[in-house]
């Protein structure tokens, strides 16, 4: 028996799924939580709902949301006492990845988790680039349709997670792309990655361009505060082309909480790992080897007395301190 075979056995007699992505959720989880929608409906589940939290703040993102018309319900709305099952796709604990908790999932999906899950049904694929793959390979096994809006969705994952920057893509990911690119509007993909970035974005990289301290190979930079989380993330990529660079962590205020996002395409650099030693015991932080995020409450690291300006630039300090020490590297005069 496959483990889609298992999936659909364990979700027998189920009548109702709530499909929950991690924070702020990116095309390969909003695009695994709706083939997981379908493979439930396949199933016989009358009732599938997905949530998300945080915000889906990245313009492609919005675009992805609102161009393929995908329902997505934030947590706040949610209520588990509704749902006969919880599955979480793209993550795998509550902990550092989700508004919730204290609800256990049923069903964790999932292709980078550094937990060991408790989930009635987990299936965890450490050696595949995207939580996407796995889900095709399940739509594949189990012969379910693939219409344009789901094929478009996984091709648009895929792409972004793994293949556009050739972020360590495994062959599974090739495989899985040829799967559904018969089944996507190729269209539809080139008004995607033509979403304009807002004044915000632009100013947030700007920033983050204009603050940054390199110390070798590895770069870090102060973003300022700034109302898009994800900025941070597409700041980072765009750093990591800078020659001799191959580490880099792009950090900003974001409402209450300094975010953080990390590239590496070093392999003696896990960035997962360093962003927990260095932030792990102030707030959350993991991830892969070559991306990674982090979260602290900006209070643990500034005088809410003080100035804005004051506060960023204070915040700033402690950040590039304990980041440069996680990876042994001098200070400077930062």
């Amino acid at each position: 028996m496959t483990r889609a075979q298992e999936l659909v056995e364990y979700l027998a007699g189920v009548d109702s799924l709530a499909v929950v992505c991690h924070d702020n959720p990116d095309p390969d989880c909003i695009a695994s939580a709706l083939a997981l929608s379908i493979i439930a409906e396949s199933s016989g589940v009358d009732t599938v709902e997905l949530f998300y939290g945080g915000a889906i703040s990245h313009q492609q993102n919005r675009a992805f949301v609102n161009l393929l018309h995908v329902e997505l319900d934030h947590l706040d709305t949610f209520d588990p006492e509704e749902f006969d099952r919880v599955a979480f796709v793209d993550h795998s604990t509550p902990a550092g990845h989700t508004e919730l908790d204290s609800v256990k999932p049923d069903i964790v999906i999932d292709h980078h988790s550094t937990e060991n899950p408790t989930a009635e049904f987990v299936d965890v694929r450490k050696d595949y680039g995207a939580t996407a793959t796995i889900l095709i390979e399940y739509l594949r096994d189990l012969d379910i349709g693939v219409n344009v809006q789901l094929g478009s969705a996984l091709l648009f994952a895929l792409h972004r997670e793994r293949i556009d920057f050739i972020r360590n893509p495994t062959p599974h990911e090739y495989e899985a792309a040829l799967y559904v690119c018969r089944d996507a509007d190729l269209d539809l993909l080139e008004e995607l990655y033509g979403a304009a970035f807002s004044p915000a974005t632009v100013d947030a990289i700007g920033e983050a361009i204009r603050n940054r301290v390199q110390r070798g190979a590895t770069l870090a930079t102060s973003a300022g505060r700034t109302s898009e989380r994800d900025a941070l993330a597409q700041a980072a990529d765009y750093l990591l082309n800078v020659e001799g660079v191959d580490t880099v962590l792009v950090f900003g205020v974001v409402n209450g909480s300094v975010e953080m996002s990390a590239r590496s395409i070093d392999p003696r650099v896990h960035a997962g790992n360093v962003l927990q030693q260095a932030f792990g015991d102030v707030g959350s932080a993991g991830g892969h080897a070559d991306m990674a995020g982090a979260q602290i409450p900006l209070g643990l690291f500034a005088d809410s007395d003080a100035d804005d300006e004051k506060l960023v630039q204070f915040a700033s300090r402690r950040v590039l301190h304990r980041f440069f020490d996680a990876l042994h590297l001098e200070r400077g005069e930062d």
